[in-house]
């Protein structure tokens, strides 16, 4: 599968939930933390290991009225940069 038709999903030992002590959620990763920002958060929220990153894009374009390009952008930016540091499977 190539593009948005690809289905992400959490690498083995990453886990993603709301840090009470930061009162933020975090992405955790074997030695690693990621702080996120909202858009991010809202991303993976969505990472179910079913939903295809188009998927992903049309809950989030729908859900936050926004240009579905605009959000693909965000989307694949994201995931794509998530999957270069370890964390996500593409």
């Amino acid at each position: 599968m190539t593009g948005t038709a690809r289905t992400p999903s959490f690498r083995p030992g990453v886990k993603f939930r709301f840090d009470s002590v930061r009162d933020a959620w975090v992405l955790l990763a074997p030695e690693k933390l990621f702080l996120l920002d909202e858009i991010g958060v809202e991303i993976l929220k969505l990472v179910d290991g079913t939903r295809s990153i188009d998927g992903i894009i049309d809950d989030l374009a729908a859900r936050f009225t926004a240009p579905r390009a605009e959000i693909a952008r965000d989307v694949v930016g994201a995931l794509e940069d998530l999957s270069a540091r370890g964390a996500v499977e593409l």
